[in-house]
């Protein structure tokens, strides 16, 4: 059975990467991975960098056969700040295979204590303190409509596609 370590103990992301890979009979482990990027990475080229040191970190620090690194964070377009996440599959091989999920325009309110250097979690409890224990930002933009877990599932997706399409079109 081939093993993926999650560069997270982060139950969405975690559960993301089980809920994804189950049916490939792949078994999931969670490790302790640091991103060594911000604490709250705000541009979309910093978010992707810690999903893919998370992915790189996972694999080495387990006897895994992939890992996978899945980051949040928030980036500037135009005026308007957004939410974005990234992931990273990474194989023995050293062969990365990256992918960026959904994108979210954040309100002013939560984008300027953001600029005043609070992570995301944070200024989200100062504007609703409930809302770290539920669906995260993703949940509180979208009405619970859209998880953190299903934000993440969709990037998890398209990496671990990219790995089984790239195998499967070897020539």
């Amino acid at each position: 059975m081939k093993r993926v370590a999650v560069g997270s103990k982060n139950p969405a992301k975690v559960h993301a990467v089980q809920d994804i890979l189950i049916a490939e009979n792949i078994e999931v482990i969670s490790i302790k991975a640091e991103s060594y990027v911000s604490s709250q990475p705000f541009t979309d080229e910093e978010t992707r960098e810690g999903a893919i040191n998370r992915s790189k970190e996972a694999l080495q620090l387990s006897d895994a056969d992939f890992g996978m690194g899945l980051e949040g964070g928030v980036y500037k377009q135009g005026e308007r700040l957004y939410l974005c996440n990234w992931g990273a599959l990474i194989t023995k091989n050293k062969e990365i295979y990256v992918a960026g999920g959904l994108r979210l325009p954040l309100p002013n309110a939560i984008a300027n204590k953001l600029y005043d250097g609070l992570e995301l979690s944070e200024a989200l409890r100062h504007v609703k303190p409930e809302v770290a224990k539920t669906n995260g930002a993703v949940g509180y933009l979208t009405g619970n409509y859209i998880s953190r877990k299903a934000m993440f599932a969709d990037v998890v997706k398209a990496c671990y596609g990219q790995y089984i399409g790239r195998k499967s079109n070897v020539h």
